[in-house]
């Protein structure tokens, strides 16, 4: 475990929705870490003594307590510092938030995956589709009232779910932006355009045991 001098370590996976989601909340409260890219195939020994889940993100902070899931890495960075107001939306309450994320993470995530690989699953691949769909037909519905999904500002349920939406945009680019989601296209093309998402995306080597991490965010 890292000493009370070091900076947390922070196990990551650079196409891991779950991980990005953590490293933009990181980038956003200038939380410096040490990063270390894991090879999913290949997990690190550290990793899994710090947490045998062994899935990213995983933060081991300073004082050696471990943050094993990624909305927890996202509101610790936040809670110390949050210069973008993200845990602060224009419209609704903090709870509104938890409450979209958790409809993301419970609701939306297990369509994603049947969408993406129809192949592990019983149900057709437009069954899930059509299920995913209908919660981004609730996001464009959201966003024609803010260019955001809780106001005028960014805020973490943005970041949150944004690595997902992306996610499911991929699958099948031509029929995604054939839809009429004028506002969602809008509100992904403006992350995946950011500076942010630039800084929270670089591509690293696989980290090795005794070798540096990777200091992040970078400049």
């Amino acid at each position: 475990m890292p000493s009370a001098t070091t900076l947390p370590v922070l196990y990551s996976f650079r196409r891991c929705p779950y991980a990005m989601r953590a490293r933009l909340a990181l980038i956003a409260s200038d939380t410096r870490c040490e990063l270390r890219e894991v090879v999913l195939r290949d997990k690190p020994a550290e990793m899994l003594a710090a947490s045998p889940k062994g899935t990213v993100p995983v933060l081991v902070l300073a004082d050696g307590a471990v943050l094993e899931q990624s909305l927890d890495i996202m509101l610790w960075a936040l809670r110390r510092n949050d210069p973008q107001r993200w845990l602060q939306p224009d419209a609704g309450t903090a709870d509104d938030l938890l409450a979209l994320v958790t409809a993301c993470d419970g609701d939306f995530k297990p369509q994603l995956d049947r969408y993406k690989y129809p192949g592990r699953f019983d149900d057709a691949e437009h069954a899930a589709r059509e299920r995913g769909a209908a919660f981004l037909r609730d996001l464009e519905a959201r966003l024609s009232a803010s260019p955001h999904l809780a106001g005028t500002h960014a805020t973490w349920a943005d970041a949150a779910l944004m690595p997902f939406v992306r996610q499911f945009a991929m699958v099948d680019a031509a029929w995604f932006d054939a839809q009429p989601w004028p506002r969602l296209h809008a509100w992904l093309s403006a992350w995946t355009a950011s500076d942010l998402f630039a800084r929270a995306m670089p591509k690293y080597a696989p980290w090795k045991t005794g070798a540096p991490g990777i200091g992040f965010p970078g400049d």
